[in-house]
């Protein structure tokens, strides 16, 4: 059975399909249509799913065969229309979404669920209002306060119903957020793993990292690299000790380009290192001696 037939016969399977639903919505998802849809990145199927709560249409983009399969790469990637569509430089979600894709279509099989969450769940007219706010002096966390609303207001379990629709049996989740780990499994779905999801910042989302590193707790990867904060997302890392909360200043200083403690005591004990002795020096050649302090000056300012 081809990858497309797979999928099609859930058309079939769920066409009368009525649950008790997931979440606090109780949100009941049916495989409503499936196509295939070649892209920039390769082929893929889309599947659209109906739910009983909201009428919103969210689509899962599928790679491969993942009817029935173990540790399937899967992202789940939340609906913004400024980043997605208008490529804005306030936010990384563009970027995300086609590192995504990308990432699922280079392996043997993988997921990408489009989730309609725009703004962090609290809607395009108020993101837009959050984005006035930032701009008088408010972060993004403190914009979202102000307007009544929850520093991230997104719920999952329409994700993990999308998820056990599809017949997966355990998903790889490529993410920096253990919140969405941590749903997805109390909703029923086996997340075996994470896989970190890296772009580096640029200028004009460093300080909106910074607020999600400072105020949401997130974390940075030991590689060096900064993760796609996926809008309010807190990060996750690789060997981050349990219960830790806020992450360590020396490497969050690093993706923010700023010199790290150790790099700093470093700079500064060259800096007022006496020059090594030469054997000019050491018979009373004060030119050498001169030159050599010149030098070693040089070596600290370089270091800065």
């Amino acid at each position: 059975m081809s990858d497309y037939d797979s999928l099609a016969r859930l058309v079939e399977r769920d066409r009368d399909h009525d649950c008790e639903g997931y979440g606090p919505g109780q949100v009941c998802v049916r495989v409503a249509a499936v196509a295939e849809l070649p892209t920039r990145f390769g082929r893929f199927h889309i599947v659209a799913f109906w739910n009983n709560r909201d009428a919103k249409e969210h689509i899962a983009m599928v790679h491969g065969d993942v009817v029935g399969a173990s540790d399937v790469p899967t992202r789940l990637h939340s609906e913004c229309l400024t980043g997605d569509v208008m490529a804005s430089l306030r936010c990384d979600c563009r970027d995300q979404l086609l590192e995504g894709l990308r990432k699922i279509q280079e392996a043997e099989r993988g997921i990408l669920l489009y989730l309609r969450q725009e703004g962090r769940g609290i809607g395009l007219v108020n993101k837009v209002r959050a984005y006035a706010l930032q701009e008088q002096g408010l972060d993004t966390v403190e914009a979202n306060l102000a307007l009544g609303f929850r520093d991230d207001e997104r719920d999952y379990a329409v994700a993990a119903h999308m998820l056990l629709s599809l017949g997966v049996n355990s998903i790889q989740l490529i993410t920096n957020n253990p919140e969405k780990m941590k749903q997805l499994s109390m909703y029923g779905v086996n997340v075996a793993g994470r896989i970190p999801h890296v772009i580096p910042p640029h200028e004009f989302n460093r300080f909106y990292l910074q607020t999600k590193a400072q105020r949401s707790g997130h974390y940075i990867d030991p590689s060096g690299f900064a993760h796609l904060v996926e809008q309010s997302d807190p990060v996750m890392v690789e060997g981050m000790r349990a219960g830790s909360s806020r992450p360590p200043p020396e490497p969050l200083a690093q993706v923010l380009g700023e010199p790290t403690a150790e790099a700093a005591a470093e700079a500064q004990a060259k800096s007022s290192r006496p020059p090594a002795a030469g054997p000019d020096r050491a018979a009373g050649g004060g030119s050498q001696g001169s030159q050599g302090s010149q030098g070693s000056q040089g070596s600290a300012r370089g270091s800065d």
